[in-house]
């Protein structure tokens, strides 16, 4: 564990009071929302060093997100703080109540590599909104950003308010969790790590949000609009390399127009990227060997019937479309997180549920189709975190939408005032006048069933 780490004095700052204040809360947004601005270029380069993001997609996908959020934070922060008047029954008549939001104490926030400054700094600023002092843990698999990450951190942030942990995640976060008991933990990436965290945090009851992954399907059905189905279909998966969590992560599409919509997809591949993706400046790199070695494995699996080219000292896999994939396949048993995409022929809607369900639970689910019907039978047949309808993972970027997963895919939510409630305990207080003390609610009890049974109702 890093030797500056210094969680007694954390826990001692917090007990003190002095984060619980609006002015003191929105001070430290603002200075989180300074310094990312300050930093915006020296962000972007650690970001294409990391993972071969062009400064657009690194403004659209990762900065630009962080900023809005905090905005949207700052905006309604002394709103959301101000405690939530609600109405009371008749048993407690004429007593009031309210729902205080109260700060949830030292948080631990680890961050995966994917989306490396997004998916740290989002979550920190609704922990700071909160009233909590954090300890974040930026990815190691995106060194560049981790490091201007600690940079920022250690530059605005006195260390018993925020602390940056470093070094390997499997190694560094299961000894801090061992040496403290943190008050949350906000863990995104991977369900089997998930499920580690998930675990010792059990032992010592600390709850959790957990946001994973899981195989997050696409349908484009008869009626739909083949031409923007393809652009959107495209757009989220192969965005940042495939290597996004709520990025389609196989398609299927009505036999009716699939050998149009597939000729339409190619056709777009070729409009995006080119005819020779590895030097186009809009398409990213994977993380690092290891996923390489891990996707290249899977092409052997299927017919490759668009792009399929490999540079493993480029860390580059072109954007690639798949026919003939086995559902048992080991492509199909796990998330792809990366640039391949099993496309599926099917005829009836049942007939796509059966292969949909062999992977329960996605994080996202995308149908395309105009007609109303079709769209709300999908919806109503699936349990899935959130998704699109004739468009594909800009719901993530809605503030208005919680954003989280369903059984395998997470556990709790945030975005917008959502991140607030996941970082604040919900206090509810009942207060009653003392003018108005029925006696019916006192022994001796004998002969008030009547009455008490009208007022429990």
């Amino acid at each position: 564990m890093n030797p500056t780490i210094d969680l007694p004095a954390m826990r001692h700052f917090f007990e003190s009071g002095q984060t619980r204040g609006y002015s003191f809360r929105r001070q430290q947004l603002q200075l989180l929302k300074q310094a990312v601005s300050r930093y915006e270029k020296e962000i972007a380069a650690a970001l294409y060093q990391d993972l071969r993001k062009s400064p657009e997609e690194a403004y659209a996908t990762e900065t630009g997100l962080v900023l809005a959020e905090i905005g949207v934070t700052l905006k309604n922060l002394e709103k959301w703080m101000r405690p939530q008047r609600v109405r009371t029954n008749l048993m407690n008549f004429p007593s009031s109540g309210r729902i205080y939001r109260d700060p949830l104490g030292i948080v631990l926030i680890i961050a995966p590599w994917n989306y490396p400054l997004q998916l740290l700094l989002v979550p920190l600023a609704a922990a700071l909104a909160g009233g909590n002092g954090a300890v974040v843990k930026p990815s190691e698999f995106a060194p560049a950003t981790a490091a201007i990450l600690a940079k920022i951190i250690r530059e605005i942030y006195p260390p018993h308010y925020v602390q940056v942990l470093q070094g390997s995640g499997a190694e560094v976060v299961p000894a801090v969790m061992n040496s403290f008991r943190f008050d949350h933990i906000f863990y995104t990436g991977s369900i089997p790590v998930g499920r580690t965290i998930y675990q010792q945090a059990a032992k010592e009851l600390i709850p959790v949000t957990l946001e994973l992954g899981g195989k997050s399907p696409a349908v484009v059905e008869s009626d739909a609009d083949l031409v923007s189905s393809a652009r959107r279909i495209a757009m989220g998966k192969f965005a940042n390399a495939g290597q996004t969590c709520v990025a389609p992560d196989y398609l299927l599409v009505h036999e009716a127009v699939y050998p149009a919509f597939l000729k339409q997809l190619k056709s777009v591949l070729f409009h995006f990227y080119g005819d020779r993706p590895q030097e186009s400046g809009s398409y990213g790199r994977i993380i690092n060997t290891q996923r390489f070695d891990k996707l290249a494995g899977y092409l052997p699996l299927g017919t490759i019937i668009a792009g399929g080219q490999t540079d493993r000292q480029d860390l580059f896999i072109a954007p690639t479309l798949l026919e003939d994939v086995s559902p048992d396949s080991a492509m199909m048993k796990e998330e792809i997180f990366g640039p391949l995409l099993p496309i599926y022929p099917y005829k009836t809607m049942e007939e796509g549920l059966q292969l949909i369900r062999r992977n329960p639970d996605p994080l996202a689910f995308y149908v395309f189709t105009a007609d109303g019907a079709r769209e709300r039978a999908w919806i109503d047949a699936l349990a899935f975190g959130g998704g699109c309808v004739n468009n594909t993972v800009w719901q993530f970027a809605n503030h208005h939408f919680p954003f989280g997963g369903v059984g395998h895919s997470g556990i709790g939510a945030y975005h917008g005032k959502y991140s607030f409630e996941t970082f604040t305990h919900a206090k509810p207080v009942l207060k009653t006048p003392v003018w108005f003390d029925p006696g019916i609610k006192y022994p001796p009890l004998q002969g008030k069933l009547k009455w008490i049974r009208r007022i429990i109702r």
